[in-house]
């Protein structure tokens, strides 16, 4: 059983049990979906200051708990024209083990925190490790939240080889990929300024994932 919830959680994309936006095919226009997920951390405001350098859009998916830690940010990062999503209250290690009601109570107390700092109600949802099972199906079912996942994986929270990752994104990237990152690593800001040079010279655009898809953020 735990086998599984891992090969589960490194194949989100395979929408198993829920259906979810993991990136947009034989999409027509040079554009992609960059994702932030864990935060937000003192590391956010540099990544939000490199995003507004390149003309960047992005979708920080943001744990309740840090919200609480750190409203301003949150503030900051939807002032700057960029999107939150929910990533659960607490980001439990035991996600893949909680009963459907746990998870919806998980989900809904990090939606009311962010209302709470921002007054938005939020539609996307990314669980945590991206375990997706039937019981988070059922709980997603209740809370009625978007699943976003992600198609390009750059393992900033894993890898520690800064020059690796981008040159992987880099050979990997196509039009409507949706990017996975972290801003809770510092290496990840000097990972984004790479990306964000190569997109820039390969015109590149990155926008948020409601423009890509065309859904909603918010309810």
């Amino acid at each position: 059983y735990p086998v599984f919830l891992i090969t589960i959680s490194t194949n989100i994309r395979w929408n198993v049990f829920v259906k979810g936006y993991h990136h947009q095919k034989k999409h027509p226009k040079k554009e992609v979906c960059l994702t932030f997920d864990d935060g937000p951390t003192q590391v956010t405001p540099h990544i939000l200051e490199l995003l507004d350098k390149y003309d960047a859009k992005a979708c920080f998916f943001c744990i309740g708990k840090q919200m609480e830690k750190h409203p301003e940010i949150v503030q900051e990062i939807i002032k700057r024209g960029h999107t939150i999503g929910n990533h659960t209250y607490s980001h439990t290690r035991k996600m893949g083990f909680l009963s459907s009601k746990s998870i919806a109570r998980e989900i809904d107390a990090c939606n009311i925190v962010a209302n709470n700092i921002t007054g938005l109600n939020l539609q996307f949802f990314r669980p945590p490790f991206g375990i997706i099972n039937p019981k988070t199906k059922r709980a997603i079912q209740k809370t009625g939240h978007r699943v976003i996942g992600w198609n390009l994986r750059t393992y900033d929270a894993i890898l520690n080889n800064e020059t690796k990752i981008v040159d992987r994104v880099k050979r990997k990237l196509q039009p409507g990929d949706v990017i996975l990152l972290h801003d809770n690593k510092e290496q990840t800001v000097t990972i984004l300024e790479q990306l964000l040079i190569h997109f820039e010279s390969n015109e590149y655009q990155a926008i948020r994932p409601d423009q890509l898809f065309k859904i909603h953020a918010y309810i």
